[in-house]
């Protein structure tokens, strides 16, 4: 089998949904008994001239809230499945059951991806 450069790989994580990326996650994990955590920052608090300055962390993991399905409820559950894998009652089930976390401890720019999705296709969203 040919070697696959570290692009050709990114092509393919490009293809993979989240849940299909999570679960190559899991697997690379349990073959090489190695834990994908990502780094800690390193916080530095300094010292104002006149009062106490705390850092602050930024936040790095977000959750997609859906709070409401709106008039167009079709196509918020076809949003849903393209953004979770889930099967058409799963995604029924989620959208019916509002308020729900669509997608939980994504990146920002996913969360963000996935909150103009269920937007465009008419639903009430939060990101957290």
């Amino acid at each position: 089998m040919a070697k696959l450069s570290q692009e050709d790989l990114l092509a393919q994580f490009d293809e993979m949904t989240l849940i299909e990326l999570s679960e190559f996650v899991k697997a690379f994990e349990e073959r090489f008994d190695v834990t994908a955590a990502a780094a800690a920052p390193v916080v530095v608090a300094g010292g104002a001239a006149g009062g106490d300055a705390a850092a602050v962390e930024e936040q790095d993991e977000f959750d997609v809230i859906l709070t409401g399905a709106g008039e167009k409820k079709i196509q918020v559950i076809k949003v849903v499945r393209e953004l979770t894998s889930l099967g058409l009652k799963e995604a029924k089930d989620l959208v019916d059951g509002t308020p729900k976390p669509v997608l939980e401890k994504v990146a920002k720019d996913v969360a963000e991806k996935a909150a103009e999705s269920l937007k465009a296709a008419g639903a009430a969203v939060e990101v957290k």
